[in-house]
């Protein structure tokens, strides 16, 4: 598989990140629950496939916030430079 390139917010997103992370842990939460309570084993295996999605995504979202976080003092020195 392709690994997709990564869009960098811009910084003032940074925050809605944070927001956005914590609710795919809410989202991978509450598939974690669905499937303990299912009793058909593909349902089960349903809603585990989504609960790795979940937190595929904030894994993704949570690399993208620490590069921001280290190139955009970066990026702000570059400029500055006369």
């Amino acid at each position: 598989m392709a690994e997709r390139p990564v869009v960098l917010p811009p910084v003032g997103r940074l925050q809605k990140l944070t927001k956005e992370i914590a609710e795919c842990h809410e989202h991978a939460r509450a598939c974690r629950e669905r499937a303990e309570r299912a009793l058909d084993p593909a349902a089960k295996n349903d809603f585990l496939d989504q609960e790795r999605r979940w937190l595929s995504l904030a894994h993704s979202y949570e690399f993208a916030e620490r590069l921001s976080r280290f190139t955009v003092p970066l990026s702000k020195r570059h400029q500055q430079k006369p």
